[in-house]
């Protein structure tokens, strides 16, 4: 008689955050400081699960929205895996135990995987797409050792054997190599400038991509940046200088320089919006408007990507019937964050100071703003054809 093994269940595990307002997964018990510093064993948590304290370390203020979200998918794949493969608890688990997870996210058995992202409702739902980059193993297990540690520190569990796991080693890339030479962001500017606009929302809608496009070419902002940002945030202190205000990860507010075409693309979009030429700080409209309708209302960020991909293959067929094959490739593969990339390499590579590009940037490490210098590499290039008698093409 043949028996057939019981099929995975991915049921969803509750991981949503806390209410504010809520003491976690129960009421807190009111305790006096002097008696936790005497009893070393009383928790501090009233979690009685594991999927309780996943959501205490979730709410627990650390976290800004867009880690909070990524945080609750890696810890979700980690418990179903605790329960699904492991079958044990988080006080169960061991160094070994960890060390298996942490190979098992690297090329995760294809029950596991589906190339279609269904909702965890659907009972088509997988945890993974495929396996993850040595990048994303990294983050999924900087996730879990978190939780281990939040876990140990508020007595949810006695020891913590995540702390003895390494990180997942990654070679990071020497440098940048995904981002658009200035002829091709001219192109792209020129494209969607010319592009023809019959009805007043085609107009809405040219003005502005067009400011999008010319903002991020100018900030280097990340998408989010520019897209949750409000009217209010472009602004001038009275001497000439134009700055826009964005927030950046972990809630680090940052300010901008704005050059004087960036300032006029801005402009002529709201005039296309029928708004005024300037705007005051407390003007909470969006910045990044839907072109659809009489409503002021946000586009997402969904809807800015793509808005900025369709520039680019425009720009792209413009590429290839100018004979230029090589960039109407780059533009075909280009997106949003190319620009952030093109930015800081072009800004780099023309002697702007690194500390300068970092706080622009809003890098922590000065590290990852060197990634975008590349005038070496060309000097060397040159150096090294021009002796051998080629020079460049």
């Amino acid at each position: 008689m043949r028996f057939l093994m019981p099929e995975k269940k991915f049921e969803l595990i509750d991981l949503s955050p806390f209410a504010a307002h809520s003491g976690g997964a129960g009421e807190r018990r009111l305790r006096d400081n002097s008696a936790l510093r005497s009893i070393a064993e009383d928790a501090i948590t009233d979690a009685r699960t594991d999927s309780e304290i996943a959501r205490e370390f979730i709410s627990h203020g650390e976290l800004g929205p867009k880690s909070m979200a990524n945080t609750q998918k890696e810890l979700f794949r980690f418990l179903t895996w605790c329960r699904e493969e492991a079958g044990k608890t988080l006080r169960q688990l061991n160094v070994a135990d960890l060390n298996a997870y942490k190979e098992f996210i690297k090329s995760p058995p294809p029950d596991w995987v589906s190339a279609t992202k269904w909702p965890r409702s659907d009972p088509r739902y997988r945890p993974f797409s495929g396996p993850l980059s040595d990048a994303s193993r990294r983050q999924a297990m900087i996730a879990v050792k978190g939780l281990f540690a939040y876990a140990t520190q508020t007595g949810y569990l006695r020891r913590d054997p995540a702390a003895l796991v390494k990180h997942v080693k990654t070679v990071g890339a020497s440098r940048i190599t995904r981002y658009l030479t200035q002829d091709a962001l001219a192109l792209a500017i020129d494209t969607v400038s010319t592009r023809e606009a019959p009805t007043p929302a085609a107009i809405r809608r040219r003005e502005r991509d067009r400011f999008l496009l010319t903002a991020y070419i100018h900030t280097g902002a990340r998408l989010n940046e520019i897209v949750s940002a409000n009217m209010g945030a472009f602004y001038n202190e009275g001497n000439g200088r134009w700055w826009l205000d964005v927030m950046g990860k972990g809630d680090k507010p940052r300010r901008l320089p704005v050059p004087p075409d960036m300032l006029a693309a801005f402009r002529q979009y709201r005039a296309a919006f029928g708004l005024l030429p300037h705007t005051v700080r407390t003007d909470d409209t969006p910045l990044v408007l839907s072109s659809r309708g009489a409503a002021l209302v946000r586009i997402t960020d969904e809807a800015a990507s793509d808005a900025l991909k369709a520039i680019f293959a425009a720009a792209a067929i413009t590429a290839d019937g100018l004979g230029d094959a090589d960039m109407a490739a780059t533009l075909r593969q280009a997106s949003a964050h190319w620009l952030r990339h093109s930015m800081l390499t072009n800004h780099a590579n023309n002697g702007v100071q690194l500390k300068t590009l970092q706080e622009t940037a809003g890098h922590a490490s000065i590290a990852t703003t060197a990634a975008y210098l590349h005038k070496t590499d060309n000097e060397r290039h040159d150096e090294i054809l021009a002796s051998a008698g080629g020079g460049k093409e």
